[in-house]
């Protein structure tokens, strides 16, 4: 990472930018990490939406709740590397462990909420901000419910026994059906650390 980054960010931290260049390299960092994240949301979204589809199609449903326990979490921890964290929040968690979103995550997913209700597009519902210890980038893409998510995450109705069954064995504290589509499911959360010395 080069001087000039770290001082941008740094005088953002500590003082009013003052200066043209510290603002300049400040916003093209800003710029940098945001594409990065998008893309990154993307590329996730696109591969873990592939492979549940084509579990669906080919092993049913109950077979794609193991994508989800297990193919899910391995992809995330794949696309973790040089410094991003990559995961999956909600408000409503399947499994708390992982998908329990921390404060500024939840602000975003609840604005998502309100952005959805104002009518505004789903697909471009995203958030970012720099932590308050100025020491991550911050990014949120929401994940809208698709119809075919209802087979575990819909209402009482749209979820068979076995799948119930199975989410009870699988997941004893689940919160995350009640859905229809075209709800905010979660967001994937991305989170780039800022090498910054202080």
């Amino acid at each position: 990472m080069n001087k000039s980054f770290v001082k941008g960010i740094m005088v953002l931290l500590i003082l009013p930018v003052s200066g043209y260049a510290a603002e300049t390299d400040y916003q093209a960092a800003q710029t940098k990490y945001l594409d990065d994240s998008r893309n990154t949301a993307i590329a996730f979204k696109t591969k873990l939406g592939g492979i549940l589809k084509a579990q669906l199609e080919t092993a049913g449903t109950e077979s794609a709740i193991g994508v989800c326990k297990q193919i899910a979490p391995a992809m995330a921890a794949e696309y973790s590397k040089n410094g991003r964290v990559v995961k999956r929040v909600s408000l409503k968690a399947r499994n708390p462990l992982q998908g329990t979103p921390d404060d500024w995550e939840k602000q975003s997913l609840e604005g998502f909420n309100q952005a959805k209700r104002e009518g505004k597009p789903l697909d471009t519902l995203e958030a970012s901000a720099v932590s308050s210890d100025g020491r991550w980038f911050r990014y949120m893409k929401a994940i809208p419910t698709q119809a075919q998510c209802l087979q575990c995450h819909g209402k009482p109705s749209d979820i068979s026994a076995s799948v119930k069954a199975l989410l009870r064995n699988e997941y004893p504290n689940d919160q995350a059906v009640g859905y229809s589509a075209g709800e905010i499911r979660g967001a994937i959360s991305i989170s780039h650390q800022l090498n910054i010395t202080q």
